[in-house]
């Protein structure tokens, strides 16, 4: 129950992009297309699943060895080593796709996300807590991503994965196309999931405060 609670925590209620507006920085370039963007999203995703799980073995022996000021340079070897297979291997089975991601793809290295849960929660909970927490982040990332390039996509070329969805005589809106789109639709898109997730979270406060006064009366 409370991997559970924390992978989908990560995913809706503690969404680093549409609720804390972090690691924005590949939206930009890779949510024209949902294609990209879904090789984006997996590829963060596993980046943020497996060093979540290695940081904090890592991190418990830095401590033993009373080398805790090397942990920050630890996280950032260990992600970039990941970052490095991903790129591999995708330049050896999808080119396509790795000629897409350009070099959105080594600033994973960076990405604010990444160090951000690292330090907060990698470097203090097991491994497996910390991979389940990095995989609802990376999945939560990959939601993200793709209903915004889906946004971009449909209006800016009328096609989802390169199938025509409004017709072959849509004239596309280019707006969408250019980066103003793309903060335009991510504007939205966030608007709109947190106008959802309050709506929820109030239902949930609500219902909590109907059965805490019927048990009182009880």
């Amino acid at each position: 129950v409370k991997l559970a609670s924390i992978f989908f925590t990560m995913i809706l209620v503690d969404n680093y992009v549409l609720v804390k507006f972090l690691g924005i920085c590949p939206f930009m370039g890779v949510s024209k297309k949902v294609e990209t963007a879904l090789g984006m999203g997996m590829a963060v995703t596993f980046v943020m699943g497996v060093a979540s799980a290695v940081n904090w073995p890592i991190n418990e022996l830095l401590n033993k060895l009373n080398l805790g000021f090397m942990q920050t340079v630890t996280f950032i070897l260990v992600i970039a080593s990941l970052v490095q297979f991903v790129e591999m291997f995708l330049q050896k089975s999808m080119p396509a796709l790795y000629e897409s991601l350009g070099v959105f793809l080594p600033l994973i290295v960076v990405n604010c996300i990444i160090f951000a849960r690292a330090e907060a929660f990698a470097s203090k909970n097991g491994p497996l807590a910390s991979m389940t927490d990095g995989l609802g982040m990376g999945l939560g990332f990959t939601v993200s991503l793709t209903l915004i390039s889906a946004v971009r996509e449909l209006i800016g070329s009328g096609t989802l994965l390169g199938f025509p969805v409004l017709g072959a005589n849509y004239p596309g809106v280019l707006l969408f196309v250019l980066a103003p789109g793309g903060y335009i639709t991510l504007g939205l898109v966030m608007v709109a999931f947190n106008t959802v997730m309050g709506r929820i979270d109030k239902r949930r406060r609500a219902k909590n405060a109907e059965n805490d006064a019927e048990g009182s009366v009880a």
